[in-house]
């Protein structure tokens, strides 16, 4: 499986473009749509077929522009059925396949950051969305957000090969990739075995600024970038 790493300077966001080198193939992680115009290049420029659009959730710092290569493309758009985005195509659950070629890439449930986040599984890499972060995590004080849940589907993550990597939706420190093993050991959140009430104490214990665009976001993220 090929894997592009894309960023938005103005919301810290990657997306990845991921696709099947014999097949073309392929699939876009947590799109944005200021950078609509230069993914349409780029994926045309590969001679990628796009089949999905794949949101992590239903993102506050950003508007998706899934709705946007939907059309484009005729791609399918899918969310987890618990982020209320009913212009999604595919509501999907812990465990949903989608085909690229002969090789996969599956959906797990993380929750905490919000209800509906999924991590992203190829062969050896993760795409993590705002569960995982690089030395980090997703905020819980909004959005559904549930520090407790966050911690147990963190477990889920790393109960991956220490080699895995790790793909974040966001960094603000100009990293671009990790592993499970690094945040393990690394991770001031959660790594060296920090218990679970630990872990519940620092989330609900930060005071952090509401999120620039979450306005604006959340409802235009619900209709898939259309609004």
């Amino acid at each position: 499986m090929k894997i592009r790493q894309l960023f938005d300077h103005d919301t810290w966001t990657y997306s990845y473009l991921i696709w099947d080198e014999k097949t073309k193939e392929a699939a876009i992680i947590d799109s944005v749509k200021e950078k609509f115009e230069r993914d349409v290049k780029y994926i045309t420029d590969l001679g990628l077929t796009l089949k999905y659009s794949l949101e992590t959730h239903v993102h506050a710092d950003h508007i998706t522009a899934s709705g946007s290569l939907r059309d484009e493309f005729g791609c399918q758009v899918a969310v987890h059925k618990d982020g209320g985005t009913k212009c999604a195509d595919l509501q999907i659950d812990e465990g949903a396949v989608f085909q690229l070629g002969n090789q996969e890439i599956k959906a797990i449930h993380t929750p905490g950051h919000t209800n509906g986040d999924v991590t992203y599984v190829i062969d050896g890499a993760l795409f993590t969305g705002d569960a995982l972060l690089i030395r980090a995590c997703g905020r819980t004080d909004f959005q559904q957000g549930d520090s407790e849940k966050l911690y147990h589907s963190i477990e889920k993550l790393f109960a991956y090969p220490d080699d895995t990597v790790v793909y974040p939706g966001h960094d603000y420190d100009g990293f671009t990739e990790s592993t499970i093993g690094e945040e393990k050991m690394l991770n001031p959140r959660l790594g060296n075995n920090r218990s679970k009430q630990d872990f519940i104490s620092i989330m609900d214990n930060m005071i952090l600024p509401k999120p620039k665009k979450i306005d604006v976001a959340v409802p235009g993220n619900l209709d898939c970038g259309n609004q």
